[in-house]
């Protein structure tokens, strides 16, 4: 038996059953004019389904507040037109045999005033800030917060309806609900704002929300990071019983997969400890987990200094992945840059042509290949 088996395991979890471990991450490509998924879209997605992904998890879409993007050409999951499009892509996704999870997302206070469609509406933030100490955004009303958290209940309903067969809900990398979760950006003195439980409500009220709004065997998926893309540094939780303090209400609200994104999946977490952070998640909630973080790639995301555009990175081994799997660290792997590169990538690693996996070039980033 081969150590690359263990990726290709089978695996369920209410009406989710996939063919293998593999996850497609979710990558922001711009590609969407008028906010609306087109052909080429719907392609770029089959076509990661067709190489024998089991999970593509969407790049982020955003929901129907006002406020939710801060990005040109990004994709909406909101209007008939727009769902429309998505139930293509997810129509061209089952017919390759794959699943598919929208990634639910708000960018908070990441957005500046400006961005077209919207305008010169601001971001908006919990305490008005993007960056720790500087307040120049929105500060959220209690009647924002409820107007958001309806908007994600309403696009989970949404993905169910248009037969998608999960969520994920973005809680990671410093947007909306990740500036709630970080101290550095919530300094609010209601019930959102002070202790690690009263910043992890907005969050909570979120996954409450959508759990009535879906079906109690739809997966709810969320995403979330110690880094943030203000301050890769960054740490929620700096020791597991932080973490623990952390996960627990997001996990008895009903979140049933996390997704532990992390910049290189290899590292430990915490001092005295093999564990990655997926490994740790799963340990501490006993919920089923995603690794992620340059899987296949010898270098992280990072851009070189004076550059915004994803790290090139060369093919490197899985040996570590697998050892890490096969010991029960996690339960599925999420692949980003790689999966650009090759398309095929499960296939490429099922029959053991690792030979003739692509590197990943910034020119991937040109199209949706």
């Amino acid at each position: 038996m081969s150590l690359t088996d263990v990726l290709f395991q089978p695996f369920q979890l209410g009406n989710l059953a996939l063919r293998n471990r593999i996850v497609m991450a979710p990558m922001t490509r711009n590609f969407s004019p008028g906010n609306v998924p087109g052909d080429d879209v719907v392609e770029y997605y089959r076509r990661r389904a067709a190489g024998g992904t089991a999970l593509i998890i969407t790049e982020g879409t955003c929901i129907d507040h006002i406020a939710a993007s801060g990005y040109p050409d990004v994709p909406y999951f909101h209007g008939e037109e727009r769902l429309n499009a998505w139930q293509r892509v997810a129509d061209a996704v089952h017919a390759e045999g794959g699943k598919i999870a929208p990634q639910l997302w708000h960018v908070g206070g990441m957005r500046k005033a400006g961005v077209m469609p919207e305008g010169d509406v601001p971001g908006h933030a919990p305490s008005g800030m993007n960056m720790p100490g500087k307040v120049n955004r929105h500060v959220m009303t209690q009647q924002d917060i409820d107007a958001v958290i309806d908007s994600f209940a309403r696009a989970a309903a949404a993905a169910e309806s248009i037969g998608f067969d999960a969520v994920e809900l973005h809680g990671a990398h410093g947007y909306l609900v990740d500036q709630f979760f970080w101290e550095g950006t919530n300094q609010r003195t209601d019930a959102y704002g002070g202790s690690m439980d009263k910043r992890g409500r907005f969050a909570v009220e979120i996954v409450e929300a959508v759990r009535a709004a879906v079906s109690a065997d739809f997966p709810v998926i969320l995403r979330f990071s110690q880094w943030k893309q203000q301050d890769f540094s960054a740490r929620l939780a700096p020791t597991p019983q932080a973490l623990e303090q952390f996960l627990a209400p997001l996990s008895a609200a009903g979140v049933d997969i996390f997704h532990c994104s992390t910049r290189r999946f290899w590292e430990p977490e915490f001092e005295g400890s093999d564990l990655n952070l997926a490994g740790w998640t799963r340990k501490l909630t006993g919920k089923p987990t995603i690794t992620v973080g340059s899987v296949g790639l010898n270098a992280d995301f990072i851009p070189e200094p004076g550059e915004t555009s994803f790290r090139a990175a060369e093919p490197a081994s899985l040996e570590e992945l697998l050892r890490r799997m096969d010991a029960g660290e996690f339960d599925l792997v999420a692949v980003g840059r790689a999966l650009l590169a090759n398309p095929d990538w499960a296939v490429l690693v099922r029959e053991g042509r690792l030979q003739e996996m692509q590197a990943f070039l910034k020119d991937d980033l040109a199209s949706l290949a």
